[in-house]
């Protein structure tokens, strides 16, 4: 270990996420009746110093007297402070444990709350230099010990110069009483960390950025507890992605950028550097040229049941995991097919549209209730299945066509073809997937074979029927109406005008593939997606990806996962684990799934290795992707 390095970090809202003052404030104030006047005037008191606006010994000494706080507060404090450790902090005690002798904690806080905190870190008592507190003979805080020179002005400056410290100094901090430290001259580096706080005068004058300890790390080329800083991850959603994904990403650390609408092959060719992570819905085309442009690419997340939007194949050749929402808005979608059930059997929407116009026709005319109907269902998936059940509840008699076979739900009857289905059905609903193999499966041999006046709903992928065959078969009178959510060919962005021959068809509900566009559908997916994807990123894991063989592995502590992703080709196994053995690494344990064309392989290590196992590790043929995960 380099004796030479020191590494000076601050504490409140640097080691920790608070304000430590603050939250003494929270528990001190806490029966007075003007708490959160007096908690705002400590805030203030507390940004104007840490901005380097006002005075520290003066804004010290107010905040104090603020609080009315007793040392019987401090452990309730302590408590919450050891909950309120900054997660880059958390995860790299290794770090501290390793370097104790070269750590220091300077801070203007106190260390009769400080000590504890740091302490099962590895960082020593006497490395921890911080203000101390007076107290009276009931226990009050009273002040603080004016001699130590960190309640003072410019007193981490004093404090570094006493230390008079021989080698290079890094300061990590997110205040300017830390910048200050390198200003004067005592430290190589200031990092403003801004994980927790960014301070604009202090963002403005740092030159160099941590927004985690990782980040701090990784730039010094020192010990970490994942192989490579998250801010540096850099993620982008498109199409109007719900705002809790943006979330889920933000608190995961990762760099963010959204766009509205769908990006075209060429747009998206451009925008898709150093991308790690893309989020995408059912409009980007995803295409094998895009992927040759995606240089950092680990994972696509659709935001959405179907990825027949995404070259699936290019993908697992390139060793780009893909997750998708299966399940998150099948019941979005089955309402608004029973919905749109009934609006079609009673003629609701010509109805709505004469009463827009004026037109009073009070008529039972075509009109008719579902209860003892039959309902055809084709695919017999998620929805397909939850439909069937709902219907049912509502008096329908359910029929289902699937190619693969599936569990009846209920009463539901399987029909042997999708000729026998469509002559039995008074409402034909398709619930089936986006391949290639499914499309134009409904055409105009299907719409001949349906009953006089059924009723025919596409909810599922546009390019499965033919349009110019449905518009004949309700032109002709054949069927009595239809609801199509899915088009062949749709706009990009609610800007561009909606072309299709369906427009102006009576008792015809035509809907801009909204079917799963619901606030708990799109809240739902965006909580599912980018957690299946950060686990992968994190873990490994690849439980319900759509093109990788499923891993499912717990996270093993105090040892390394390597990540091993390769062509399905005999003998790469061997040769991982031959690297392994001649650089003598312990196997801890190790997973290896495969399909027809790639083999992924966990690997957990003892957390003692030679580097040179990763440089063979990754020259090993056949290899695509390889890297460490912690």
């Amino acid at each position: 270990m380099n004796k030479d390095k020191y590494f000076i970090l601050d504490f409140d809202s640097t080691f920790t996420k608070v304000e430590a003052l603050d939250e003494l404030g929270e528990i001190s104030l806490q029966h007075e009746h003007n708490k959160a006047e007096i908690l705002q005037e400590i805030k203030n008191l507390t940004n104007s110093a840490m901005n380097g606006n006002s005075s520290f010994y003066e804004g010290l000494t107010k905040r104090l007297h603020l609080l009315k706080a007793n040392k019987a507060h401090l452990q309730e404090l302590i408590a919450i402070l050891q909950q309120k450790v900054s997660d880059s902090i958390q995860r790299n005690k290794a770090f501290f444990e390793e370097y104790a002798d070269n750590v220091l904690i300077v801070s203007s806080g106190f260390k009769e709350f400080i000590v504890p905190i740091v302490l099962p870190f590895g960082i020593k008592e006497e490395n921890v230099h911080a203000n101390t507190f007076k107290f009276d003979k009931q226990g009050n805080i009273i002040g603080f010990d004016e001699e130590n020179v960190l309640c003072r002005d410019k007193g981490k400056i004093k404090l570094l110069d006493k230390l008079g410290l021989s080698g290079d100094v890094y300061v990590l901090g997110d205040g300017y009483t830390d910048y200050e430290i390198k200003e004067a001259g005592l430290a190589n580096k200031f990092y403003a960390f801004t994980e927790n706080v960014a301070r604009d005068n202090v963002v403005e004058k740092a030159e160099h950025f941590a927004p985690t300890l990782d980040e701090f790390l990784y730039q010094n080329n020192l010990p970490m507890a994942i192989s490579y800083p998250k801010n540096r991850i850099k993620v982008l959603l498109l199409e109007n992605i719900h705002p809790n994904a943006v979330e889920l990403f933000t608190k995961e650390g990762y760099q963010i950028e959204t766009a509205a609408g769908a990006l075209n092959e060429q747009e998206l060719c451009e925008q898709i550097k150093n991308v790690s992570i893309l989020g995408i819905r059912s409009k980007t085309q995803v295409t094998a040229k895009v992927l040759q442009h995606a240089n950092r690419l680990m994972s696509i997340g659709a935001f959405c049941i179907g990825t027949n939007q995404i070259d699936l194949d290019a993908c697992l050749k390139a060793g780009i995991t893909v997750f998708n929402a299966p399940f998150s808005n099948t019941r979005s979608v089955v309402e608004l097919a029973l919905g749109e059930i009934i609006m079609l059997s009673r003629r609701i929407f010509d109805k709505s549209i004469k009463m827009h116009q004026g037109v009073w026709d009070k008529s039972a005319t075509g009109s008719t209730e579902v209860r003892d109907k039959k309902l055809g269902i084709v695919g017999y998936g998620n929805i397909g299945a939850q439909l069937s059940v709902l219907a049912e509840a509502m008096g329908m008699q359910v029929y289902y066509y699937d190619v693969v076979e599936k569990l009846q739900l209920g009463n539901a009857r399987k029909c042997e073809s999708l000729q026998e289905l469509l002559q039995i059905a008074d409402f034909v609903t398709l619930h089936v997937d986006g391949s290639k193999r499914n499309t134009n499966i409904f055409g105009k041999a299907e719409f001949d074979a349906m009953k006089p006046g059924a009723i025919f709903l596409n909810l599922s992928r546009g390019h499965v029927v033919e349009i110019a065959a449905l518009v004949e078969a309700l032109q002709s009178g054949k069927l009595g109406g239809a609801a199509v959510d899915v088009f062949p060919h749709e706009p990009a962005t609610n800007d561009e005008p909606f072309i299709n021959e369906l427009r102006n068809l009576p008792n015809v509900i035509l809907t801009p593939h909204i079917g799963g566009s619901t606030t708990e559908a799109q809240e739902n997916i965006a909580r599912f997606v980018p957690s299946r994807i950060m686990q992968y990123i994190n873990t490994g894991n690849t439980y319900q990806s759509v093109n990788f063989p499923n891993i499912q592995l717990p996270e093993l502590k105090d040892a390394h996962r390597l990540i091993h992703i390769h062509a399905n080709v005999p003998g790469v196994l061997a040769s991982i684990n031959n690297a392994l053995a001649k650089n003598e690494v312990n196997i801890l344990g190790q997973y290896l799934k495969t399909n027809e064309q790639i083999g992924y392989v966990i690997t957990d290590i003892d957390k003692a290795y030679d580097k040179q196992v990763i440089d063979e590790l990754r020259k090993v043929p056949q290899t695509i992707k390889f890297r460490i995960l912690y």
